[in-house]
């Protein structure tokens, strides 16, 4: 699973490379590492055009990984002698999100594959975890980390993502994976992110039919990726990072 990304490059490069029309108000800092829960920029389509949004990684698990999570905590209250509403238990049980999709024929997914719940998120580096390869390893299109984009879905949702804040209403999202490509699967052979690398990839997947865009659900070519860090938690823009539009 990838579970570990950065987006260095700033607001106005972003909005140039995906033609977003709005100007998003607020603080758009360099995220090194941006992991799951966390805030980070979505573009997503709009009544006028393609916006700049934040939104918390993570889209709602499934109603099933609630209900057998619910099922062991009421367990272990049961066994301290608890009472349990499992009801409420069910309502108030905390869920950190799915960032990770990889079936797309799930009925828990398809009711978000339309393009008006569909969104690209953008990335200069990603990590995927092997300890006997030195632990992150992180992948790019090349050495300076150009900017590129994930195809993601997105939804608003009611629901506790962490007990302290109890139920909240936030913008969720995260990323559909695939196989691995040859990069990619030398170091974690179960999966690698949907990576969209031309224009013509971006407007399918913002504007396309469900069918035709899920047939960009693919690994890039063997080669499209080099590894540009190793055993770190962040990977920092280089001083030479650009931003290579997709070709």
């Amino acid at each position: 699973m990838c579970n570990l990304y950065s987006i260095t490059t700033n607001q106005a490069a972003i909005s140039a490379l995906f033609r977003v029309v709005n100007r998003y108000v607020g603080n758009l800092a360099p995220m090194p590492g941006v992991f799951p829960d966390y805030k980070a920029p979505i573009v997503r389509s709009g009544a006028e055009g393609r916006k700049l949004a934040t939104a918390r990684w993570g889209m709602p698990s499934s109603s099933k990984a609630l209900m057998d999570a619910t099922k062991k905590r009421a367990e272990k209250m049961q066994a301290k002698g608890k009472t349990v509403d499992f009801k409420e238990l069910l309502r108030m049980e905390p869920d950190g999100g799915t960032t990770n999709i990889r079936n797309v024929k799930s009925k828990h997914w398809t009711r978000w594959l339309g393009p008006e719940h569909r969104c690209v998120v953008p990335f200069n580096s990603f990590s995927e975890f092997n300890k006997a390869e030195g632990g992150d390893i992180w992948f790019a299109l090349d050495e300076s980390r150009p900017l590129s984009c994930f195809a993601g879905i997105w939804a608003n949702w009611t629901s506790v993502r962490k007990v302290r804040e109890g139920e909240t209403t936030n913008d969720l999202y995260a990323f559909l994976t695939t196989e691995p490509n040859a990069d990619v699967g030398a170091i974690h052979p179960k999966a690698m992110p949907v990576i969209l690398t031309t224009p013509d990839e971006v407007e399918t997947w913002m504007t396309a039919p469900a069918e035709e865009a899920l047939k960009l659900q693919r690994p890039l070519p063997d080669g499209a990726l080099r590894i540009v860090a190793r055993g770190v938690k962040e990977d920092p823009a280089p001083r030479t990072g650009s931003i290579r539009p997709p070709s």
